[in-house]
């Protein structure tokens, strides 16, 4: 079985103390509304026709926005209804190094590529380096079960109405070893790290030790 998940490849990315901290716990649950607006991933056809489901959906731009976005991708992208009503959903994906769980495995002429959903805002272009790595995780997962090379995937942010193609480029291929390196050698608590940001959000911050500094003690 490979020794890693693809969460805690995204977490070493994301930070390495952060990894240690959550090694600790039981896996949590996902979020009754995570799985909301994942389920979104299924109904953009019904978000771009139905008023009624557009409105009662968990999104965070205006209804506008989100169905402008949605058809633009739909024009953009060329296997729109794969996505939209893909081959296989939430199939679980264990590769030489990683192992977890593929939302979606959307059929290309190449054969099957695998497609994330996230809960949180995308980036202004591209995706975030920690799910990145996630990505290339589950491409190169899917490319050990396969046999075959899986070089694309895409990435989706159902709330926001944002889906892109990512492709597995050395770059990001590069990434992933790193994340995966670090993800090997944690047997302690990793340094803490500079990144205030990063600390914010975290449920182990208060654990960790990390004193974010307000806007007010910056300036």
């Amino acid at each position: 079985m490979a020794d890693h998940t693809f969460r805690e490849l995204e977490t070493a990315a994301y930070c390495p103390r952060k990894l240690y901290y959550r090694r600790r716990d039981s896996p949590p649950d996902v979020p009754a509304e995570i799985e909301q607006i994942r389920r979104l991933a299924c109904e953009y056809d019904r978000l771009m026709t139905e008023d009624a489901a557009l409105l009662s959906a968990p999104i965070e731009p205006d209804p506008a926005t989100v169905r402008e976005r949605l058809r633009a991708a739909r024009d953009r992208l060329g296997m729109w209804d794969a996505l939209v009503t893909p081959a296989e959903t939430d199939v679980y994906l264990s590769g030489k190094d990683a192992r977890g769980i593929a939302h979606k495995l959307v059929e290309t002429d190449t054969g099957a590529v695998p497609s994330l959903v996230f809960a949180g805002k995308p980036p202004a272009q591209g995706v975030w380096e920690p799910q990145s790595v996630r990505l290339v995780a589950a491409a190169k997962a899917l490319s050990w079960e396969r046999e075959r090379p899986v070089e694309q995937t895409f990435v989706e942010y159902p709330a926001y109405g944002v889906i892109r193609e990512v492709e597995v480029t050395a770059r990001r291929c590069g990434q992933y070893r790193r994340a995966l390196r670090i993800a090997e050698s944690i047997d302690g608590p990793p340094a803490r790290t500079d990144n205030d940001a990063k600390c914010e959000p975290c449920e182990y911050r208060e654990q960790c030790g990390v004193r974010t500094r307000s806007l007010r003690s910056l300036l």
